[in-house]
């Protein structure tokens, strides 16, 4: 998969511009021959596609995933600086997403077609079909500009101290995440909530004489939190592409931002090293959630 994901991002960057057309085009209109020649010489531009793609290849078997014509650095030295960032507000957005949906799902499945299970639902449908940048800029227009309560935009240091240092400039690009992946969650928890109310095993609790609050904790929610569990795992290339929106909304220094920066720029390496990253992350994260459905389900085992 992962090899995959680089041939074809490869080829497609080197379709848009290669060689001396991305050398003119990065060095402007005072670009001379004798710059984008060492431009193409250097950066091995001038060998052909099969001999860039191997030796890219064999500089990410070493850990090297390029270097930023942009930047002027590594794309390992970006990746290292942004990353951080990246983790502390999606997975403090995630968490909080799926601390909201857990309950607010049984809730909704436990009084399906209530007037609550009406409501929530609503708002989730119009939070998850909302664009993520909208609903930012909505906050922002809400908390900053008309009540002044919370900066508009998040600390420009890259540094993660200084980000964690500020945290009233965290609490709107975390809220906007927040709200979203809590409506995305909800749905899938209460859908699996319901399904599982219809098991024969809740039925025998119930006529057994077992109290509902003890149905609900017991059989209820640990049966029903194995999708939550997969959408965790699957949400771990989300630390480097769910913030792309919320990073440009909220001018936020993070993985998101650069690689947005880069494709505006046509920074080929540092686009194809956070792809690479992205690829690596859905591997691990679809095998994190196939160990974690099997702990959360015994009858589930892998041969």
């Amino acid at each position: 998969m992962l090899v995959g994901v680089t041939l074809l991002v490869f080829v497609l960057q080197h379709l848009i511009a290669s060689g001396a057309s991305l050398a003119r085009a990065l060095q402007g209109p005072r670009a001379t021959r004798g710059s984008i020649h060492v431009f193409v010489v250097e950066y091995g531009l001038d060998r052909p596609l099969p001999i860039q793609y191997l030796h890219f290849l064999w500089a990410l078997l070493h850990g090297n995933l390029g270097y930023s014509y942009k930047l002027n650095q590594s794309v390992d030295a970006v990746l290292a600086r942004d990353l951080p960032n990246d983790i502390l507000l999606v997975g403090v957005s995630l968490a909080l997403g799926i601390a909201i949906a857990i309950p607010l799902g049984i809730i909704q499945a436990v009084r399906r077609g209530g007037w609550f299970d009406h409501l929530t639902t609503a708002g989730a449908f119009v939070l998850y079909s909302m664009p993520t940048f909208w609903l930012g800029l909505l906050l922002i227009e809400i908390f900053a500009i008309d009540l002044g309560w919370l900066p508009g935009e998040a600390t420009q240091s890259g540094g993660f101290s200084q980000i964690v240092g500020n945290p009233t400039a965290l609490v709107l690009p975390i809220s906007t995440l927040t709200l979203i992946s809590a409506a995305y969650c909800s749905r899938y928890m209460r859908a699996a909530a319901i399904e599982t109310l219809a098991e024969d095993y809740i039925r025998t609790a119930r006529a057994k004489g077992l109290p509902e609050r003890l149905v609900i904790r017991r059989h209820l929610i640990r049966n029903s939190t194995k999708s939550i569990v997969t959408l965790v795992g699957l949400s771990f290339p989300a630390v480097l592409t769910w913030g792309l929106a919320v990073e440009f909304v909220f001018n936020y220094p993070g993985v998101g931002l650069a690689f947005y920066n880069a494709a505006s720029a046509g920074d080929y390496p540092l686009e194809l090293g956070v792809i690479v990253v992205i690829g690596l992350a859905t591997v691990v994260g679809s095998l994190v959630a196939d160990i974690g459905y099997a702990i959360l389900d015994p009858r589930v085992r892998y041969r």
